[in-house]
């Protein structure tokens, strides 16, 4: 279980990191809904995915590991819809130039 355990924290840190990025393009980029979006989801995501090992691992709980993969769907349709941003984004600024 404490491999479980270090999975969580794992993942739960490197989608904090990827909140504190979406934050700064927020901040950049105040009307684009499709980081507020994505925000959410990966905010869902820590929940679900990590927050279900986190119980997983305390408890031992197995039915806990089947809400897992909804929480890995949430992280990848953020980062998904990050790199749609990313993309949509630097085609208007080389089409500008």
């Amino acid at each position: 279980m404490l491999l479980v355990y270090k999975t969580a924290v794992s993942y739960q840190i490197w989608h904090a990191l990827g909140l504190g990025f979406i934050a700064i393009l927020r901040q950049q980029n105040p009307d684009a809904r499709i980081i507020i979006y994505a925000g959410w989801l990966m905010f869902a995501g820590i929940i679900l995915f990590s927050g279900s090992l986190y119980l997983l691992s305390l408890t031992g709980v197995k039915w806990l590991g089947m809400i897992t993969p909804i929480g890995g769907v949430c992280f990848l349709t953020a980062w998904l819809l990050l790199i749609i941003f990313s993309w949509k984004a630097l085609r208007a600024l080389y089409s500008l130039n």
